[in-house]
């Protein structure tokens, strides 16, 4: 019998994802510094980085919390785990008091550098840039696994656009330059040139998407979110001539606001974040521990209030023993039955091997004594 598949539940609207692969060591150090950086400019009001015995041995914890709109508090939690090789997987969460903008900058960008150091910049999944163009493999088969691969789990938007002619320099822009802030570090940007359109067709009909000749599509995911439909997010031309692909980027902002499932991975993350915030201020530490007494008070009421019903039930059980003890006293003493229930085989064999044993000295006496008047008659 098949059975269901689990659903996931949406990704909040106040929350901001992200994922990603470093190359190269020093990450944490990496991490320290810019975060520092952009606690003196402000940028950011305060960071911490957990210590290493209140998380798993192999993943270090750094917290951030800044203000966007004067007002709106935003809480975000990175998480570094080992990579493949010499590299870092990185996992961000973040959550604001209010639906988030995406024309508020990007948790990303605000705990790692920027540039020159992109080396943070890369898709965990594929090892593809967040940030620049990434052509695809000239062999139909590898680009067809490729894009299969670069969609599971559900973390970063792809976009697939395909060259009509081959471009100069002014057509090399990436995608990425004309998003918002809150975009960039999500987007991952497939380039094919002009003669793989036909054979880029055919990789994509396991997701049920075609690419215009000329034009782009943003790709469904999978799972592919709810109100999703190809054409929506199919532009028929895009043109690479420098100027900004305003219906493409379009396309992709709408995408952003789908209702989409929470990615592989990012509900443990965001429970984390609620769950085991660290990084709090003085008027959250006292609500905190104004919290914590009402807690123990509530608690220490109840255990009073079982206390006082135990000690309750306790007495009552001892004046039901009392009396019951006082009606014992005072009730007359039964009468023993007249007639004695009758013995078993085995008690009578019992008590008649008992009465011969007390007989037999008896017995013995009285035959010696026969025995002498027997003798005295005999003798002359």
């Amino acid at each position: 019998m098949p059975t269901s598949p689990t659903v996931r539940p949406l990704t909040p609207a106040t929350v901001w994802l992200a994922r990603g692969r470093r190359t190269g060591g020093a990450a944490e150090e990496t991490l320290r510094r810019s975060l520092q950086q952009r606690k003196d400019s402000q940028d950011i009001d305060d960071f911490v980085e957990l210590p290493a015995d209140e998380t798993a041995p192999s993943e270090r914890v750094f917290e951030a919390r800044w203000r966007v709109d004067d007002a709106v508090t935003v809480r975000a939690r990175l998480s570094l785990t080992p990579g493949p090789g010499d590299g870092q997987e990185w996992l961000l969460v973040a959550e604001a008091e209010q639906p988030w903008r995406e024309a508020w900058p990007s948790p990303a960008g605000l705990f790692w550098p920027e540039e020159p150091d992109t080396a943070w910049v890369q898709d965990a999944a594929t090892g593809l840039s967040l940030r620049e163009i990434n052509p695809l493999p000239q062999d139909d088969k590898e680009t067809r696994r490729l894009l299969r691969n670069a969609v599971r789990g559900g973390w970063h938007i792809h976009v697939v656009v395909h060259e009509a002619m081959t471009t100069d320099d002014r057509g090399r822009v990436p995608l990425a330059r004309w998003l918002p802030p809150g975009l960039r570090h999500r987007v991952v940007e497939h380039r094919a040139a002009p003669q793989q359109h036909r054979g880029l067709n055919w990789a994509l009909r396991d997701l049920g998407v075609q690419v215009p000749r000329g034009g782009a599509v943003v790709l469904p995911g999978t799972p592919a979110p709810e109100g999703y439909d190809a054409p929506d997010f199919s532009v028929r031309a895009v043109f690479l001539d420098g100027s900004e692909p305003t219906d493409l980027v379009d396309a992709v902002k709408r995408f952003a606001a789908l209702p989409r499932p929470l990615p592989d991975g990012a509900e443990a993350a965001l429970t984390a974040l609620r769950e085991d915030w660290h990084l709090l201020t003085l008027q959250e530490e006292l609500e905190r521990q104004r919290g914590l007494v009402a807690m123990y008070a509530e608690a220490l009421e109840a255990m009073t209030k079982s206390r006082d019903l135990y000690r309750e039930a306790a007495e009552r059980a001892h004046e039901a023993l009392a009396a019951y003890q006082e009606s014992a006293g005072a009730a007359p003493a039964r009468e023993e039955p007249s007639g004695a229930p009758a013995a078993s085989p085995l008690q009578q064999l019992t008590r008649t091997l008992e009465r011969f044993r007390s007989r037999r000295p008896a017995a013995t006496a009285q035959d010696a004594g026969s025995a002498d008047v027997e003798q005295v008659r005999s003798e002359p």
